[in-house]
């Protein structure tokens, strides 16, 4: 025996299954900025680390900001870490204050 369901069944099923997906979107995307702020707080110390052994270590990648910011353009420079690293505004502009 078949049983029928109605349209606005239906209509409340996929609503339900759809809420339940975006719901298990959103707990990823927490959980991987939660992860990006540890990541952040962890180069954050390696920095200090370095900088207390006085190790003066160079991204080749920030060879570009370097130059932007001879040049006295900080706001592309910082713009461009931010590019290059995936970082947030605060924290780019943080790195590149402290290369200048």
């Amino acid at each position: 025996m078949r049983m029928s369901v109605s349209p606005a069944m239906e209509i409340l099923g996929f609503f339900v299954v759809f809420a339940l997906v975006l719901a298990g979107f959103a707990g990823v995307e927490s959980k991987i900025g939660r992860a990006d702020r540890r990541v952040a707080r962890v180069e954050k110390k390696l920095d200090l680390i370095l900088d207390h052994l006085g190790i003066d270590h160079v991204d080749p990648r920030m060879e570009r900001v370097d130059a932007l910011l001879r040049d006295g353009r900080k706001v592309e420079a910082i713009k461009t870490y931010r590019e290059l690293t995936g970082a947030g505004l605060k924290e780019a502009k943080e790195a590149v204050e402290r290369m200048g």
